[in-house]
């Protein structure tokens, strides 16, 4: 790190940790091996440790989280259309970094591309199911309607919940976190870290232990939460491979998988946020247009258009009441603490990695401009994902000869009954291909198959090598551009630990842990959120322009400076 830079005097010079904040890189380091080491030496004890936690948060706090989400889509909605919309994050001359084509890539990659990917068929399959295989119901929003019965009624309600669970109450949370680091970042000239956000509430006591400790828990939600998706991809990544090649989805595929994705998403960190990480979300982005296009035109193209248009206006006109619902009766709260609070608890423990990446390539935008473009873009475009493969493998079932879930028949519920996740993606791409209208198109399933093995990886790629550049932007107290030996360390590191965890089978445990996290970072959320506000009312580039030569009523001349 320069001299330049406006914070190099909290980093060493020089030394092991030149370039980082030595104390806060040797309590990150501490930290990751302490859970680590503690999750392998006793899995089944940690597993519980994690397990009692979680429980108790998704039995006893859903209220809050419920609450929290609600609170900052609200938020959300009011800064859009405030009078602070055409303040800049940056300089008032400040313009954006990255074109808008760039920008939404990189949102979209590092937000949610891999998840998408991996639940696209198997979430919406799981809510139009109507089995209660896993002891509760499999969609109490169906239920409660009175659409028991798996026909167009119920898929519906499915990819209402689908998209509920991906829609905008999570995408808030990114947004809040993006917007606070990138406006006291960028525009109030803080360190790019998220204990700046804290400055309105606590002034200078930020560079204390307050602000370590802020740190600390984005660092710990971040390694844990992309290394435990490393761990958990690479299992849907190796049935790829087996459906491909043949090749048996034992460890030793696994742990190759996470050495060659590691070293490339290292790579990529390495070369920076114009390079590498931008050049790959652009690809990752037209890769998947062909992939879509794929699924569209191959599949029912004009039952799944009506069936886009259909459930989005039901998602949208039952997205406010859905986000204040709390479930009583305990087979529903069952449901909605293992989906909806699992849910919120993983956007939050993720929000600290993803908004920070978002204020990184937001500089010199709008705050309005910030808000449409990271609320409604990389939002539709994932809904428009959700529908075309979970709608193709709803219709493939509705469609199928004895009807949903028979056995013999489309075989996408059974896997998912299984629980075998990554297998549900497949299956359907082997329908689709086997069902089309078109005739027998089964030459399309390897490269289908192909492309959707190839995109697992480089979507986690692009989280990945993001998650590497945030972790070493914190602890170097906020230069966007972190010494290139700790980014291929934690690169590394990240890999490391998912390698581990999952030859001691801890990634599940860990993984659990990771949303526990949450609890403590939500209080942080919310507290960056107040403080925003705060500092918002107070900057006075947000106040309305007075024209300087207009006569007050006393008679006397207004003085008070336009702002842009």
């Amino acid at each position: 790190m320069s001299d330049s830079h406006p914070n190099s005097h909290l980093v060493a010079k020089s030394g092991l940790f030149a370039g980082l904040h030595p104390g806060m890189g040797i309590a990150a380091k501490g930290m990751v091996a302490a859970f680590v080491i503690f999750t392998v030496l006793n899995v089944d004890f940690a597993g519980k440790v994690y397990g009692a936690v979680r429980s108790w948060i998704e039995s006893g706090l859903g209220w809050y989280y419920i609450t929290a989400m609600t609170v900052m889509f609200f938020v959300c909605v009011y800064l859009m259309f405030s009078k602070y919309g055409s303040l800049r994050l940056g300089d008032d001359d400040s313009r954006p970094e990255f074109s808008n084509f760039s920008w939404f890539s990189m949102l979209f990659s590092a937000g949610v591309g891999i998840g998408i990917l991996f639940f696209g068929v198997a979430e919406p399959i799981f809510y139009f199911d109507n089995s209660g295989a896993f002891g509760y119901p499999n969609n109490p929003h169906a239920d409660l309607n009175g659409h028991m019965d798996m026909n167009i009624q119920r898929a519906v309600d499915a990819m209402r919940v689908t998209y509920f669970h991906w829609g905008f109450h999570g995408w808030s949370v990114y947004v809040m976190v993006g917007l606070c680091l990138a406006y006291f970042g960028f525009r109030k000239k803080l360190p790019l870290t998220m204990r700046s956000a804290l400055f309105p509430l606590i002034g200078n006591r930020i560079y204390g232990p307050w602000g370590h400790a802020v740190d600390l828990l984005a660092v710990f939600g971040t390694v844990f939460g992309v290394a435990t998706s490393l761990g958990l991809g690479v299992s849907q990544m190796a049935e790829g491979l087996n459906v491909l090649f043949g090749i048996e989805p034992s460890i030793f595929t696994k742990l190759m998988l996470i050495l060659v994705i590691s070293i490339i998403a290292t790579l990529s960190a390495v070369s920076g946020v114009g390079n590498g990480i931008r050049i790959i979300s652009e690809w990752n982005i037209w890769l998947s247009v062909v992939l879509l296009a794929a699924f569209v035109a191959v599949g029912p193209a004009k039952w799944l258009m009506s069936f886009f248009i259909t459930s989005i206006g039901d998602y949208i006109w039952n997205v406010v009441p859905m986000g204040f619902w709390t479930a009583n009766e305990p087979g529903n709260a069952a449901w909605q603490g293992g989906w909806t609070i699992f849910y919120w608890g993983w956007w939050i423990s993720w929000s600290p990695f993803v908004g920070m990446f978002i204020a990184r390539i937001s500089r010199g935008r709008t705050i309005r401009e910030f808000m449409v473009g990271v609320m409604f873009v990389p939002t539709l475009i994932a809904f428009f994902w959700l529908c075309m493969f979970g709608g193709n493998a709803i219709w493939q079932e509705m469609n199928a000869v004895g009807g949903p879930g028979a056995a013999g028949g489309a075989g996408v519920i059974e896997t998912v009954r299984a629980w075998n996740l990554p297998s549900a993606l497949y299956g359907t791409i082997d329908n689709l291909a086997r069902t089309s209208w078109m005739g027998d198109m089964s030459w399309m399933i390897w490269p289908l198959s192909a492309l959707a093995t190839f995109l697992l990886a480089s979507w986690f790629i692009t989280s990945s090598d993001s998650g590497t550049l945030v972790i070493t932007t914190m602890l170097s107290m906020g230069d966007d551009d972190p010494p290139k030996a700790f980014r291929i360390i934690w690169g590394m590191g990240e890999g490391l630990v998912a390698a581990v965890l999952l030859l001691a089978g801890g990634l599940g445990a860990l993984q659990t842990a990771s949303i526990a996290a949450a609890f403590p970072i939500s209080f942080v959320l919310l507290a960056m959120t107040w403080g925003l506000l705060k500092s918002l009312k107070e900057d006075p580039s947000a106040s309305p322009a007075v024209d300087p030569n207009a006569i007050a009523p006393d008679g006397t001349h207004i003085t008070q400076d336009l702002h842009a």
